[in-house]
């Protein structure tokens, strides 16, 4: 760079130009700051004399990308201090840091992020004042970044709160709002993991955080809440900020990760708030609750809203942490008596975000509070009875609180689950008020159907599911409460609802608008109906009386379909309102089958059925399963276009289906007679909507279960006849006119059917019906059309979707006699197929969208292959006895497309990353001499992928990783270690390439430790089969770790964990039969408990 000034000008461009030539150019000329580390020395320059805060951003944020990514020398730490020497001039008129200088001085040899951790506490002192807000926030991440990746470096680097201290220490404003800056900062950090940083390694500093520092740091937030109410020394103008800072410390504080479950921060929901036992006494000063509360009245949003988040954390602390049950009663009256004043007074509840939040705060109640606890409490009746006051105004402003009432809903449900366990003769005050809150909701739903919300489905109420389904679950309990008095209240609202749609069925024709409203209104009552047959239980009602009740119901539901298909409604199946009705009706079959069609209740309900029989002449399960069906027929002949309506039926149907006795059932059905017999596009218009394609799997998944249970190949072969047509036409189809849309649609669909039927197949006999149905007859059109089509994932995905569910041995269909060739034949059939993709796919060029385009046929083809490898009916020897290269062409494709995507990727998409780690634990299982005779640098590849696989969070893939090694580790040990010399052509691969790369198995090994040691790990017994393995192998590299693991340990700490490491090899052998790893396993649990233990 010629000059600062023109990178100051770089800079800006960077990031204000509006002009993306502009910023390409300077993104690129500046982008060595950041990814060399010779540049480290000039950032620090920038740092110190630029004036412009684009130039000064560019520096900090260069800063901490070379101290996540890179790992930097001690040679380059030395002339990082040197160049930073300058800057002592500075720092010393700064008379409440002369300290810091000391201690830099003195820390000239301590590495890079020692010294460079307290230049940016020297520069935000001396200069942070002055400085953009957004450059600020960029050096005080680097700051806790440093500290976080210095964590065990250095002692001192864990006095970074007493640092913050001497900001909040000084008399202006900006110093306070930094030092609260950097302290929110680094608890963030702590909390989150970094990319440059292992799993474990990351949950080891956030463990000695948690227990060194937290406490102390979320002392200091509470200090400077109580300084910022009480004292006047800080101006009007800049109080808010310092608050809202203050605040935000104390929320982060009591969201932190206390035991490493990896909560999901897109979510309002966690469980409860595992704060430490020394946090007790704080926690059980009344002072701690009520300044969150004070707080709340004195402010306005968004400080006020994060006071009750705080509050909402509080709520959830663990029972087990007070002294005792007195300690917690207290807690407790002080939660109900703040809440209670918020109810009374209405302060800051018009805010929609403190509302929000307030609302989840009460539900907190249910989560963490027994009925039985509430009752006792002084206040408890004043208090009940605002909660219902305040839910029953929140019902009334539906349109306004709908996001928050689930959180209300469901303390009201909790409250009436505990009735009967409430002991005592404390009076609940529940039947008061539970039968207005019941009513509430239902005159709710329907006000807001009468509202005309628009038909966006972001927007309307019966559209979002996920919201739909929150509070239809908490209401049903609310419902049986007084079930008698709630029933009679919903059919007096349905009953003149129902009798206006039937005269509007009578008309030719009718207002739109009208009875789109009437619809909506039906669509709700219908799912509130079906939610309240899905739960059964009720308090102080019998089954006897609830069943008649739910019969009562469920034929003001049954008389509403019949109505909703007739007359001017048939004509109706493209409007929403309908559309939504349908949907309705559908969840009130799902909840009615659950209850009372299921074959558990095949033989009970008797008054159900009575009632039924006595309303609309419905008296058994099969005359119900017939209504059911006709229902259904009746929709995916109507619904051409409707994706959500066409899934929510085949949903049904396959539920219907799939249950023995109901599947016996239905086949005595004329209606399922014909579906099965006439699956076509002529009788069912939905499987010629491209839209629908997906569709096609269910309807095919259920149309297989059926033929089957028939269990009669003449039914087989009859039902297969318009799918053989489709083939018949394909074979016909000569090679010019394959690529055509008309020959595109039909083998995405016929793919879609195929892989249903597949699906349904469960038994030996009835895969074999299929396998001689479609081999070898009708394979090559599979070949054909991934030939043909390789570079249009619309066409492969479905037919690589198929192949996965034939090849894969569930229940031990794929059985074949001992004299049949069946097995390797279709491994044959699977190795052209996946040569054929693979050999195109690798030739096409990337495209923005990678992972539709090739990483999912990818992960498809390692599935199929993974399948066909482990499915136990090929015997694999065959294929090199004969010199059959099929075997040996398909793991050569696979290694080739695994190769293909980098390792990065591999990890980024979950799909892949399963279908890859699968795949290379059946190649370790089963193939080891085929990985073994694989170069170097593949070999070291594939290996240190296991690595990163046994990092990753999700158990069942860091299992596979750790079988892929174990296996490894054992043929190891078996071949090379326990034998006089490696013999066969596979151990001297395995011993060459060990030599070449001696720390691979040692890494691991310490992984392995790391990730046992120090995290919540949930599949140990897994992970202890590749330690023992790994040990045996050479017995200096565990020896080695131990004393790696050990010196990482406070000192005197060490002769207690030397212990536990010596008690982990006792009674441990030089062998790898079954009992030494169950012993080596059961040491190893004594061993993680005593290592743990504080």
């Amino acid at each position: 760079m010629d000059s600062l000034a023109q990178l100051e000008v770089l800079c800006e461009r960077l990031y204000t130009s509006q002009d993306s030539t502009e910023r390409i150019h300077a993104e690129n000329t500046l982008k060595c700051f950041s990814t060399n580390v010779d540049y480290i020395s000039q950032c620090q320059y920038i740092l110190d004399n630029a004036l412009t805060p684009y130039a000064l951003m560019l520096a900090s944020s260069s800063l901490l990308k070379q101290v996540t990514e890179h790992s930097l020398s001690l040679q380059l730490r030395i002339d990082i201090r040197a160049s930073s020497k300058h800057n002592l001039v500075i720092i010393e008129v700064l008379s409440w840091v002369c300290w810091l200088v000391l201690i830099f001085v003195a820390s000239q040899f301590t590495g890079l992020f020692f010294s460079e951790g307290n230049y940016l506490i020297s520069y935000l002192a001396s200069r942070g004042p002055e400085l953009q807000s957004f450059v600020i926030g960029s050096l005080v991440q680097l700051l806790c970044r440093l500290t976080k990746f210095g964590w065990f470096d250095d002692d001192r680097f864990r006095d970074v709160a007493k640092e913050s201290i001497n900001f909040l220490s000084q008399a202006t404003p900006d110093h306070y709002a930094i030092g609260l800056k950097i302290l929110n900062q680094l608890v963030c950090e702590m909390n989150q993991p970094n990319p440059g940083m292992p799993s474990s390694h990351h949950r080891r500093v956030a463990c000695s955080f948690r227990d060194q520092s937290l406490f102390q740091i979320f002392q200091i937030s509470l200090t400077s809440l109580h300084q910022l109410k009480n004292d006047g020394f800080v101006l009007y103008a800049s109080i808010s900020r310092l608050q809202e800072l203050a605040l935000s410390l104390s929320l982060k504080c009591l969201s932190f990760d206390f035991v490493g479950t990896s909560i999901d921060e897109s979510s309002e929901e966690f469980g409860t708030v595992q704060i430490p036992s020394s946090w007790k006494s704080v926690l059980e000063d009344f002072s701690t609750i009520q300044i969150f509360f004070d707080y709340y009245a004195l402010t306005k949003p968004p400080i006020a809203k994060e006071s009750l988040e705080c509050l909402v954390r509080l709520a959830s602390v663990r029972r087990s942490l007070f002294t005792n049950d007195a300690a917690r009663s207290k807690f407790l009256d002080h939660l109900m008596s703040g809440t209670k004043e918020i109810l009374r007074t209405g302060q800051g509840l018009a805010d929609h975000d403190n509302y929000h939040e307030f609302c989840r705060l009460l539900g907190r109640f249910r989560i963490n509070y027994q009925l039985s606890e509430l009752v006792t409490m002084e206040g408890y009746g004043d208090w009940i009875r605002l909660v219902a006051e305040f839910t029953s105004k929140s019902l009334q402003s539906w349109q306004w609180a709908s996001s928050s009432v689930y959180y209300l809903l469901g303390l009201w449900s909790r409250l009436v689950s505990s009735v009967p366990y409430l002991k005592g003769d404390a009076p609940s005050l529940l039947d008061e008020f539970v039968p207005k809150i019941s009513e509430g909701f239902i005159t709710s739903r329907l006000d807001s159907a009468q509202g005309g919300l628009p038909d966006d489905v972001s927007e309307h109420p019966l559209d979002n599911v996920d919201l739909l389904q929150d509070q239809l679950d908490c209401f049903p309990n609310l419902c049986r409460f007084q079930y008698e008095s709630s029933s009679l209240f919903i059919i007096n609202i349905l009953e003149p609802i129902l009798q206006m749609y039937m005269e509007r069925a009578q008309l030719q024709t009718g207002d739109n608008s009208e009875l789109s409203v009437v619809e909506a209104k039906l669509a709700w009552i219908v799912h509130i109906i079906a939610a309240i047959l899905k739960v059964k239980q009720s308090v102080g009602c019998s089954v006897e009386s609830q069943e008649v009740l739910d019969a009562e119901l469920s034929a003001r539901v049954l008389r509403l379909v019949n109505v909703a298909d007739s007359g001017l409604h048939s004509q109706r199946y493209g409007e929403l309102s309908k559309q939504r009705l349908d949907r309705a009706i559908l969840a009130f079959f799902q909840s009615f089958r659950k209850s009372y069609v299921g074959d558990h209740a095949m033989h009970s309900s008797k008054q159900l059925y009575a009632r039924l029989s006595d309303l609309i002449g419905l008296n058994d399960h099969l005359l119900l399963l017939d209504f059911f069906i006709r229902k259904v027929a009746t929709n995916l002949k109507c619904y051409t276009e409707c994706e959500e309506v066409i899934d929510h039926t085949l949903s049904l149907f396959l539920e219907l289906a799939s249950g023995y006795m109901t599947g016996k059932l239905l086949l005595k059905l004329d209606t399922v007679k014909f579906i099965v017999a006439h699956h076509t596009r002529e009788h069912f218009p939905f499987l010629e909507e491209n839209r629908c394609s997906r569709s096609r799997t269910t309807f095919y998944y259920t149309i297989g279960w059926l033929i089957f249970l028939e269990d009669s190949a003449l039914v087989f072969k009859s039902s297969m006849d318009p799918l053989l047509q489709l083939f018949i036409n394909l074979e016909s189809t000569p090679d010019s006119l394959f690529r055509t849309d008309s020959v595109k649609f039909v083998l995405i669909g016929l793919m879609r059917d195929l892989r249903g039927i597949a699906m349904a197949t469960n038994s030996r006999r009835t895969y074999g019906l299929l396998f001689d149905w479609i081999y070898p007859a009708h394979m090559p059109i599979l070949l054909r059309g991934i030939s043909h089509w390789s570079d249009t994932p619309e066409v492969t995905t479905p037919l690589l979707k198929f192949m996965a569910e034939f090849v894969l041995n569930k229940a031990q269909r794929l059985t074949f006699d001992t004299s049949s060739p069946n097995g390797i034949l279709l491994f044959r059939e699977v190795s052209k197929l996946l040569v054929a993709y693979g050999s195109r796919v690798l030739t096409l060029p990337n495209v923005t969208d990678i992972y539709a385009f090739k990483y999912k046929g990818i992960w498809i083809c390692l599935t199929i292959l993974s399948r066909a490898l482990a499915g136990n009916y090929v015997n694999f020897g065959v294929f090199e006895l004969y010199g059959d290269r099929a075997l040996a062409d398909v793991l050569d494709i696979a290694l080739k497309m695994t190769l293909s995507i980098p390792l990065s990727d591999i990890l980024a998409y979950r799909k892949l990353t399963k279908a890859y780690f699968a795949f290379v634990e059946v190649l370790f299982n089963s193939h080891l001499v085929f990985v073994l005779s694989l170069d170097i640098h593949t070999f070291t590849h594939i290996v240190g992928s296991l690595e990163s696989g046994l990092k990753g969070l999700d158990a069942g893939i860091s299992s596979q990783c750790a079988s892929a090694i174990d296996n490894l580790a054992a043929f190891y040990f078996n071949n090379i270690t326990m034998g006089e010399a490696p013999s066969s052509p596979a151990a001297i691969n395995l011993s060459r390439h060990i030599a070449e790369c001696p720390a691979l198995l040692p890494e691991i090994l310490k992984t392995l430790f790391e990730i046992v040691l120090f995290e919540d790990c949930s599949n140990q017994w897994s992970l202890s089969r590749p330690m023992l393995s790994l040990i045996l192998i050479n017995e200096q590299m565990f020896t080695d770790l131990k004393a790696q693991i050990l010196a990482s340990q406070a000192g005197d700490q060490h002769l207690r964990l030397a212990s536990c490491f010596d008690k982990l090899m006792v009674d441990i052998t030089r062998s790898l039969d079954s009992k030494n790893r169950d012993k080596f396993t059961q040491n190893l649990t004594v061993f993680r408990h005593d290592f743990r233990v504080k």
